[in-house]
């Protein structure tokens, strides 16, 4: 004898939770959009593999060989916490708003998306010394 309804009810559980992934993961990609778009870049930039990557290191005017640096283990790390420190100051933000973004990114990546920042452009000379 074969419990069914046990099956199902996982089977249901298992496509909320995939459902909901795809839903988060769909808010994300807005996000990004509009962080894009409010940088002056296509919003459909961040949909790109790479290319995303690219556009993010001319929004927060560093080198685009940078991208070469996140092919290396270890190096990607370094270099994705500089370019989110970046992508804060270019938008306005201190390091509070940083550090939000680096370990609360659920939380800071929609208020940047939504909020009232604008994209100023220019990282200040001091960030270039991290």
């Amino acid at each position: 004898m074969s419990n069914n309804s046990s099956f199902d009810i996982e089977g249901l559980l298992v496509f909320l939770i995939i459902l909901f992934s795809f839903a988060i993961a769909a808010f994300y990609l807005y996000c990004a959009w509009r962080i894009f778009e409010k940088a002056g870049k296509p919003g459909w930039a961040a949909l790109i593999p790479i290319f995303n990557t690219l556009a993010q290191l001319e929004i927060v005017q560093r080198p685009l060989w940078w991208v070469l640096l996140m092919f290396i283990p270890g190096v990607n790390l370094v270099i994705t916490i500089i370019i989110i420190f970046d992508l804060a100051k270019v938008f306005g933000k201190e390091n509070g708003f940083a550090f939000g973004l680096l370990f609360l990114a659920p939380i800071f990546v929609p208020i940047l998306a939504f909020g009232n920042a604008t994209y100023q452009s220019r990282v200040s000379s001091e960030s270039s010394e991290f």
